[in-house]
């Protein structure tokens, strides 16, 4: 009895420690480690998304990342947008990165510019949080932080490289990572139509 007591005494204790120890101080976040711009390169698809404020892709995200001769990284993403609450219609993203340390290359900055005069442009932090770079990755941005250095303003995608989904052990993995960036039970699912639903969507987009 007196064991069994001791073992609950020393879980409560670890459990105290791990919850005292996690934060959700941005700065305090990992990234990827020794993060390969060539190995990320190519055809991503979202799975899931935590949205920022504001106007943001709502399903069928997908992004082509390639790397430039002077190997600095971009990338052309596509989806859909809902405008005025109602009016949904297929959006056109343009970006380019830059790494401001190369110590930490997961830690990139990316200037985006939308293909048509409704969509925003402008600049966030691109983090590359996890990634096997064969099935799955997590990127994280923080546009605004509060006082205490956690963030007020953020979003993250989960991607993948097939449009399918993950498997279940990767599937685990992501659901720590999004523990570890204080996004757990807030993603949405990201509608992936396939490619015959998309050239259907790209049809619409060159009506309007």
């Amino acid at each position: 009895m007196k064991y069994a007591q001791y073992v609950f005494l020393a879980t409560a204790i670890c459990i105290s420690e791990y919850c005292l120890a996690q934060t959700c101080t941005v700065d305090s976040f990992s990234v990827k480690d020794n993060f390969d711009l060539k190995r990320y390169a190519g055809k991503w698809y979202a799975l899931a998304k935590k949205d920022p404020e504001g106007l943001f892709l709502q399903d069928n995200i997908s992004a082509e990342y390639t790397i430039e001769e002077d190997g600095t990284m971009v990338a052309s993403s596509k989806g859909r947008v809902k405008l005025f609450g109602f009016w949904v219609i297929c959006a056109d993203m343009a970006a380019q990165y830059t790494v401001p340390d190369p110590t930490t290359p997961a830690k990139m900055y990316m200037t985006y510019q939308g293909l048509a005069s409704y969509l925003s442009s402008g600049g966030d932090h691109y983090w590359v949080i996890d990634t096997d770079y064969d099935n799955y990755a997590i990127t994280y941005a923080c546009r605004t932080q509060k006082e205490d250095g956690s963030c007020d303003d953020g979003y993250s995608l989960i991607f993948s490289r097939n449009p399918r989904g993950l498997p279940p052990a990767i599937q685990r993995i992501v659901r720590q990572k999004q523990e570890e960036i204080c996004m757990s039970g807030q993603f949405q699912p990201v509608l992936q139509t396939g490619m015959l639903g998309y050239q259907v969507l790209t049809l619409v987009c060159l009506v309007l």
